[in-house]
């Protein structure tokens, strides 16, 4: 296969923009409601090796007869390009624009209305703070009550304080600056700021707790306090990226500086949003430290009383076609217009799904569809077909303090089942595992709340073979039907195939604390092209989701590529991706393994895998891939590759050295080899202990044991049985997985006369999330398995 081949088919992929927020605003024209829906997007340019964002907007005009129907939508104006724009908000009222802007070295505040700029401070001349945080996890911009204020998070301001500790103690000048982690190393200790737009004077806010960094802020109702999550950083700070366990608490702070808590002690909160009533306030709840990340509950705290109770409780153990529970970020504006409905996103086994609850009832029920559009009809002539296949290659508030530590967790049992797997039996063994191999007859594995607002719901949905599609309806107020119009189509379809499994453990492989449980898969076939050659199988795991789902990022982290959740607790859902896309528009089939552990199966999976990783998740791994293989006579058994990015990384070494017989080919990012090595560089240590089912504290130091038993789980251990060729990719600023992690299994391989190459980016972090690195990534891997399969 040529060069110019992959990389065309590769541009073809990686060309569809998508909607990274939305906006709704309600007007009245005559007898009908208009509603206009603004848009921001990202799109992939590679001749400039960048992404670009714009802006696109639409006009829904409601039935007279029926104003919670969408009859018509005016085509969209043209884009408008966007240039610098870190944060934007639109106030509710009088239509404002707010747009924080990076030009150069200085950030400026830019306050827009219907005549043009309005006013412009420049907040670095100031020197009030440092930069403005414009990250999903702290950062944030928010209008108050009377539109006059703006709230938004900062660093706190180092240079004023740098220059008073060198005049006093020029000692100090290199003191060690701790921050929040990989893909946060520019973050240490943010303060809440607040802008007065008629004097343009520029506050930051007293009275925050020294013992918690604050973020996630937001106006308390009548504009006179901020509720904000404050991550506690004492006694030293943790990753927080892909980490909702980290030990945080929702407070109060009025603009006298008075401080007080508002939700419970030794818990992680995060998401506050305030309903549009004013009255109560919900966010989302997990435990400290045990699993990075978990099936959520959610919180509601009635702001009168101050009193909390649970909307939507942790789900351990979901029923075959129930909701599995609430596992990602609330939206920004998720609340019905009568403040009764929360709306969000969730995974639900192999897809993500749309949801809302009821207060009153409790009730949680879907708003998706039950069948895909017309226009996106797989078969639809707007389906882009790729060239023909290669030939084969052989409680009330308290006042703040003072804080409680959390308890430590106890000892995880040992696994149930032998560490080392024994030869796997013959594949017609494993066809009465597959639940479910059918062909889906929806366009959409994906549904992801962008905003509702006004009732109207904003939509980006995808499937693997259907790019990101903006979509609205209103939310209807009986319960009933939602009738959904497309606002925007891909510029294309692809005529791929996909279908979802549903795969049980063997016997053998059950886990005794957590029994009965089952996990899934999402399988992505090339399109037939009249010839009877099998497709080769690349099984792709999860673990980083950066390298996985390209769809859904927030406009905060456009430019470093981030999403939602990464590592083992997280999820391969059937939504688009480019790399799949891209795998099987040049003729593999793709297998993405929702492995035990994985979110969208409830809690109980994902604290089934503490103490057995690099066993039972390895094991899962190729039990789906001999359940697919078995089930589907037009893939080759022969020619079987693995890839995967960290924690998916991690399981691909595995299975190179557990199978070695079985593997044609390994490419691994940024992979976990030697946990034990590892425990002193990561910027998430406590989950080295975690994974192996070992409590964790602050005060832990490494024992012989503790040690002993993160090799022993390491695919380091296997490294003798590798005989697979493998790829490596690692980056030089990788925080959460060192790069000396992938260099170690590098030397080894060599030593052994294995063949292995590795790539190295010096100027990427975990996420490999350069518009280049992508790239370069892409056309390797794929050469590799040209070569080797």
């Amino acid at each position: 296969m040529e060069t110019a081949v992959i990389t065309g088919v590769y541009e073809n992929v990686i060309s569809p923009s998508t909607p990274l927020s939305a906006a709704v605003r309600e007007e009245k024209l005559l007898d009908t409601k208009v509603f206009t829906v603004a848009t921001e997007w990202s799109q992939t340019d590679l001749v400039r090796g960048s992404r670009l964002r714009f802006l696109q907007q639409w006009t829904l005009h409601t039935d007279p007869n029926d104003p919670r129907s969408i009859s018509s939508v005016s085509p969209p104006g043209p884009c408008v390009p966007v240039a610098g724009e870190i944060l934007s908000a639109v106030s509710p009222v009088q239509n404002l624009r707010a747009v924080i802007r990076e030009t150069g070295a200085h950030q400026l505040l830019e306050i827009w209305d219907a005549r043009g700029l309005q006013k412009c401070l420049n907040l670095t001349a100031l020197n009030k703070h440092g930069r403005v945080y414009d990250d999903a996890q702290f950062g944030g911009l928010s209008w108050s009550h009377c539109e006059n204020l703006l709230l938004y998070v900062a660093e706190r301001n180092r240079s004023a304080a740098k220059a008073e500790r060198e005049s006093a103690w020029p000692k100090d000048r290199s003191v060690y600056c701790e921050d929040w982690g990989e893909a946060l190393s520019n973050k240490s200790t943010p303060v809440l700021c607040v802008v007065h737009l008629q004097s343009g004077a520029v506050r930051v806010l007293d009275g925050v707790p020294a013992e918690v960094s604050p973020g996630q802020a937001l106006w308390a109702p009548g504009g006179r306090a901020v509720i904000f999550v404050g991550w506690y950083h004492e006694p030293f700070r943790l990753g927080l990226k892909f980490c909702s366990n980290r030990r945080s608490v929702l407070c109060r702070l009025d603009l006298e500086g008075h401080c007080e808590r508002v939700s419970g002690e030794n818990l992680a909160v995060s998401s506050p949003r305030l309903s549009p009533d004013g009255s109560v306030l919900v966010y989302l709840q997990a435990q400290v430290f045990g699993p990075h990340n978990q099936c959520f509950s959610l919180q509601m705290l009635d702001l009168k009383s101050m009193q909390t109770s649970t909307l939507i409780d942790v789900v351990h153990r979901p029923k075959p076609g129930e909701f599995a529970g609430l596992y990602e970020a609330l939206p920004a504006h998720c609340w019905s217009a009568d403040s009764q409905r929360v709306l969000f996103s969730s995974a639900c086994r192999n897809r993500k799904d749309l949801f809302v609850v009821d207060r009153a009832s409790r009730e949680v029920r879907s708003l998706s569809d039950s069948k895909p559009p017309p226009a996106h009809s797989l078969s639809s002539s707007q389906s882009f077909l790729f060239p023909p296949p290669p030939t084969p290659h052989p409680s009330p508030p308290v006042h703040f303090w003072p804080p409680h530590p959390p308890p430590s967790p106890a000892p995880l049992p040992p696994p149930p089942f032998p560490s080392h797997p024994a030869s796997p039996p013959p594949l017609d063994a494993f066809k009465t595992h597959v639940e479910g191999l059918s062909e889906e007859n929806q366009a959409f594995g994906s549904w992801k709340l962008l905003t509702v607002q006004n009732d109207v719901m904003v939509v980006c949905c995808s499937g693997p073979c259907t790019p990101p599609t903006l979509r609205a309806a209103v939310l209807p107020t009986d319960g009933g039907p939602v009738t959904w119009r497309t606002l925007q189509e891909p510029l294309r379809t692809f005529d791929f195939q996909w279908s979802s499994l549903d795969v049980d453990p063997g016997p053998d492989e059950e886990n005794t604390q957590y029994a009965g449980l089952d996990f899934g898969a999402v399988l992505i076939k090339p399109s037939r092209t009249g010839t009877e050659e099998k497709s080769p199988l690349v099984v792709f795991i999860h673990g980083e989701r950066d390298f996985i789902g390209q769809c859904y990022r927030s406009k905060q982290s456009h430019d470093r590529g981030t999403v939602v959740s990464g590592g083992p607790h997280s999820q391969a859902a059937a939504e688009w991706s480019t790399v799949t896309a891209g795998l099987a528009g040049l003729h593999y089939a793709v297998l993405m393994v929702n492995y035990r552990g994985s979110t969208g199966f409830g809690q109980d999976s994902i604290h089934s895998l503490l103490g057995h990783i690099g066993c039972q998740d390895v094991r899962d791994v190729q039990r789906a891939v001999l359940a697919a293989l078995s089930s589907d006579p037009t893939l080759d058994a022969r020619r079987v590759a693995v890839i995967g990015g960290s924690h998916g990384g991690f399981l691909s070494c595995h299975l190179v050295g557990q199978y070695p017989d079985f593997y044609g080919a390994c490419v691994a990012r940024n992979p976990v080899v030697n946990a034990a090595t590892l425990v002193g560089t990561s910027d998430i240590v406590d989950w080295r202990y975690t994974s192996v089912g070992l409590p964790y504290s602050y005060t832990q130091t490494p024992t012989a044991e503790a040690l002993a038993a993160m090799l022993d789980r390491s695919p380091i251990a296997h490294v003798d049985q590798i005989s697979a060729p493998v790829l490596l990719m690692l980056g030089g600023r990788d925080r959460r997985v060192s790069p000396h992690q992938g260099l170690e299994l590098y030397k080894a391989l060599k030593s052994r006369a294995c063949p292995v190459r590795l790539l190295w980016f010096p100027e990427d972090g975990h996420s490999l999330s350069r518009v280049e690195t992508q790239a370069d990534c892409f056309l390797n891997t794929v050469l590799w398995l040209q070569q080797h399969l």
